[in-house]
């Protein structure tokens, strides 16, 4: 009995130091993240960096990128926001090199989706963009798959729609625009939500705490009655 005690003693210690690991782990996560997303922006990535993305290292690093806006392939992708339930505005920008990035320009309600709603932030001609590079969310939302033949985007699956849209070159994320892109109108851009769960401390504290009750039972049953 007090050998299983001290057993889940130390399994219980090494579960909680793991979790503070984590912990610390997460702090520099957020602090990155932080960082990049109050940091001037700088170009994004083109082609010959396309190989190099990664979560990690660029997801939600401030961007602009420069090209034609093609409103005639705009992509509605089901969202929720603080502002209520309807749509991200997926829109391709046709850079002058060729190459093709998607562009979220931000959220319609559910009720005023239509094009015409939107035409008044329609930019003829050269357009720039500055917002957060995002990675590609394949595959769909929770439990609800994406049906690209039937128009139903859950998720902003980038290689998805390219397909769908029969876009080309296309880079492997997207850019959320900031609210600079709103011009008093829809779509409303900068709601990005940047939001990192924490309960690493939480955990550490009972792992810890149950490694300490353990002793306690393992003492309690070693003394005599």
């Amino acid at each position: 009995m007090i050998g299983a005690m001290l057993f889940l003693t130390a399994v219980f210690i090494a579960l909680g130091t793991w979790q503070v690991q984590r912990l610390f782990w997460k702090l520099d996560l957020i602090a990155r993240i932080d960082a990049r997303i109050h940091a001037p922006p700088v170009p994004a990535p083109g082609p010959s960096d396309w190989a190099n993305i990664t979560a990690k290292n660029d997801e939600y690093r401030r961007v602009t990128a420069s090209g034609t806006l093609d409103y005639d392939k705009d992509v509605l992708v089901q969202a929720v926001t603080e502002r209520g339930p309807g749509f991200w505005v997926m829109t391709p920008l046709q850079q002058p090199d060729g190459a093709t990035i998607l562009i979220n320009r931000g959220f319609v309600p559910k009720d005023r989706h239509g094009r015409a709603v939107r035409a008044a932030a329609e930019v003829a001609g050269n357009a720039t963009i500055t917002g957060l590079l995002r990675m590609s969310e394949p595959g769909g939302a929770f439990l609800r798959s994406n049906d690209p033949d039937a128009g139903r985007w859950y998720s902003r699956d980038v290689a998805a729609i390219a397909a769908a849209e029969h876009l080309h070159n296309v880079a492997p994320y997207f850019i959320d625009a900031d609210a600079t892109e709103n011009r008093g109108g829809l779509p409303v851009g900068g709601l990005t939500v940047v939001c990192f769960r924490n309960t690493h401390l939480f955990y550490a504290i009972t792992w810890y705490l149950l490694a300490l009750m353990s002793v306690a039972a393992a003492y309690a049953v070693r003394m005599p009655i």
